[in-house]
C-alpha cells in the first residue's frame, strides 16, 4: 500500500505505521493521518495542534483494544475533524472581516489625504462596497472602480485636484512675495533641519478669508498690504525660534519649535490673532482699517515621515477650507 501524503505527513506516517503488519488498525491509522495531512492550513498553529491530536488518537488504535475502545477512538478522530472544520470557518470569517476593515480604513485614509468627503456621491458607494467584499471577483471589480475614481477618463479626479493644489503653493525659496517672507521651498528645508535633529513642534497653516472681496473693493494692492500686515503681527507675536513662510496668495505657514501641547499652541495663536483683529492698509494714500478673518490648522511635526510631506499636508488643509 503506497500513499502519497506530502513530505510532512508522509514522514510522520512512515515513522508510526510503516513497519506494522497490514491490519485493519494500521489502515485506519494511515487513513486518519493521511486525511489530516490534506486539510487546509487556515491557522498554522491550530493546524499543528489538530494534526497532533489526530495522530495521538491514531497511535492508540495500533495497540490491543476491544471493539468498543476502537469505536470510541474513531469517534474521537471524527470529532477532531469536526472541531477543526468549525475552528477554520471561524478563522476564515475573522480574517475576512479583518481584511474588510483594513481596506475600509486605508480607503478612508486615502480620501482624507486627498481632501475628499467620504460622504460624496463618488466616494460613498466605494466606501460602503469595501465593507461587503467577499470573492476574488468582487475585490478585482472594486479595484477597477477605485482606479476609475482616482483617474477618471476626463483626466480629472481627486489625484488631479491634489496635484493642482500642490502646484498652487509657493514652493520658492525667495522672499519676493507680497508678505516679504521666504516661500514654501524654504519652509521644507527649514523643517528638514528640524527633523534631522528630531526636534518637536507644530506646523501651522494660517488661512486669510475675504481677500477676494478686499481685492474687488480696494484692488490687488490692498490684498498685498493685508498679507504684509498679518505677516508683521504674527512675526512680532511668535517666539524668536519660530519661522513664518509665504504659502499661497491667501495662506501663510509657520513652523513652531519646542511646543508639545496643541491646546496651548491653539490658545497662544488665538491670543495673537485676537490682539490684532484689525489691520491698517493704505489705499490711495488713505489709511483704512480692515478686520481680516484668520483661521489656522495645526499639524504636529512628529506626524510627518519626511520634510517633503509638508507640501502635501498643507495642500490638504487648504483644500478642506
Amino acid at each position: 500500500m503506497n500513499l502519497k501524503l506530502g513530505s510532512w505527513g508522509q514522514s510522520r506516517v512512515s515513522a508510526n505505521c510503516e513497519s506494522e503488519p497490514p491490519t485493519a488498525e494500521r489502515c485506519l491509522c494511515l487513513l486518519a493521518e493521511g486525511v489530516a495531512a490534506g486539510v487546509a492550513q487556515v491557522d498554522p498553529e491550530g493546524y499543528r495542534a489538530f494534526r497532533s491530536r489526530v495522530e495521538g488518537h491514531a497511535a492508540q488504535l495500533r495497540g490491543p483494544r476491544s471493539n468498543e475502545e476502537r469505536l470510541v477512538l474513531i469517534r474521537s478522530i471524527l470529532r477532531e475533524f469536526e472541531d477543526y472544520r468549525d475552528e477554520s470557518q471561524t478563522a476564515l470569517r475573522e480574517q475576512l472581516a479583518a481584511w474588510r476593515n483594513l481596506v475600509t480604513l486605508l480607503f478612508g485614509e486615502l480620501l482624507e489625504s486627498l481632501a475628499v468627503d467620504p460622504g460624496s456621491a463618488e466616494a460613498a458607494p466605494l466606501l460602503q462596497l469595501a465593507k461587503r467584499l467577499t470573492t476574488g471577483n468582487e475585490i478585482e471589480a472594486w479595484g477597477e472602480r477605485l482606479s476609475e475614481f482616482m483617474h477618471p477618463l476626463d483626466g480629472k479626479g481627486p489625484a488631479h485636484d491634489l496635484a493642482t493644489q500642490l502646484k498652487a503653493a509657493d514652493c520658492s525659496t525667495a522672499n519676493d512675495n507680497a508678505a516679504g517672507l521666504r516661500g514654501g521651498g524654504s519652509a521644507v528645508e527649514h523643517l528638514r533641519k528640524i527633523m534631522a535633529k528630531e526636534g518637536d513642534g507644530f506646523i501651522v497653516l494660517f488661512r486669510l478669508s475675504c481677500l477676494d472681496v478686499i481685492s474687488q473693493r480696494f484692488g490687488p494692492e490692498a490684498v498685498e498690504d493685508c498679507l504684509m500686515a498679518v505677516s508683521a503681527f504674527l512675526t512680532a507675536g511668535l517666539e524668536s525660534d519660530d519661522a513664518i513662510f509665504h504659502w499661497s496668495d491667501s495662506a501663510l505657514l509657520a513652523i513652531l519649535q519646542g511646543r508639545y501641547s496643541d491646546f496651548m499652541v491653539a490658545a497662544e495663536l488665538d491670543r495673537i490673532i485676537a490682539q490684532n483683529r484689525e489691520s491698517s492698509i493704505n489705499v490711495a494714500g488713505r489709511a483704512i482699517m480692515l478686520r481680516i478673518p484668520i483661521t489656522f490648522e495645526l499639524t504636529p511635526i512628529n506626524r510627518l515621515r519626511s520634510a517633503d510631506d509638508l507640501k502635501k499636508i498643507s495642500a490638504m488643509q487648504a483644500a478642506k477650507r
